[in-house]
């Protein structure tokens, strides 16, 4: 392969094998490796690429799962962004919750009282 003056950015598609990501880059014919972790992937696509002559721009780490472990973390970033979505609903109800029960003339601990959080906690909501 001639040498390569703009960096190209890569796939490393890994799949394990043993103890190891073995690790192949189709942008790259030839360019196959191998990494004990997915943290060690993108220095060996960069080493074997410096051996190829071929400059590595980004590099975008593709781990291949078997089918019911990417069922498994597919489902694990769903309920990861369901649960941070109703976090923002609910930070949005408790603010606006003090809000009404500090405008009917509540005090800061009675507020605190009915909503089961610290007085602080309801300072801070009445402050965003």
């Amino acid at each position: 392969m001639s040498s390569s003056t703009q960096p190209i950015n890569v796939n490393a598609v890994c799949e394990r094998s043993g103890g190891w990501w073995a690790v192949e880059v189709p942008e790259i014919p030839g360019l196959f490796t191998q990494a004990r972790r997915l943290d060690q992937v993108e220095a060996m696509v960069r080493d074997a690429a410096e051996m190829l002559d071929v400059q590595v721009g980004a590099v975008v780490i593709d781990p291949r799962l078997d089918e019911d472990t990417q069922r498994m973390v597919d489902s694990l970033f769903v309920k990861r962004e369901e649960a941070r979505k109703a976090q923002d609903e609910a930070s949005k109800l408790a603010r606006s919750t003090v809000a009404a029960l500090r405008d009917e003339g509540l005090t800061v601990r009675d507020v605190a009282m009915v909503t089961g959080v610290s007085p602080q906690r309801v300072s801070a909501l009445q402050g965003a």
